[in-house]
């Protein structure tokens, strides 16, 4: 803000109260901006730390299933539905649903990793409509033995 031309001084210091209340209101709005995408970075970051503990659990699954005989994949239950706790603290992080099934020569296998608000959801609501109720990983393969 310019200095103002007053009376026989020439130059009057300091600025007026509308001049001060505009500075704090532009350095406020840029502020809350750089917030704003502070926190906005803060809920990428544990989304995608969700979504890669989510793809670990079902891949751990996956490879868990692959090191398995014929006779043993034979002896799995055609669905596997299981709270996981990761941290834990008591509370369950993730659901893994495993549907297994066996279609000659070989093994389907479908795993999906959902979030902890989907640990009372109906099971097979959560196989049917995966995507609708948010899966964090979905991953398929075959198994041939």
């Amino acid at each position: 803000m310019a200095h103002r031309m007053t009376g026989k001084q020439g130059i009057r210091k300091g600025f007026s109260l509308i001049e001060v209340l505009i500075g704090v209101f532009l350095v406020a709005v840029a502020v809350l901006g750089l917030i704003q995408l502070f926190m906005m970075g803060i809920m990428n970051n544990a989304r995608a730390s969700e979504i890669a503990n989510a793809v670990f659990l079902a891949q751990q699954e996956i490879d868990s299933l692959r090191t398995m005989t014929r006779d043993e994949l034979s002896a799995v239950p055609p669905i596997n539905d299981e709270m996981i706790d990761v941290n834990v603290d008591g509370k369950p992080d993730y659901r893994r649903i495993t549907v297994v099934s066996f279609q000659d020569p070989q093994f389907s296998v479908r795993v999906l990793v959902f979030g902890p608000a989907q640990a009372s959801a109906n099971q097979s609501d959560l196989i049917a409509d995966p995507e609708g109720r948010k899966v964090r990983a979905r991953m398929e393969t075959q198994i041939g033995r």
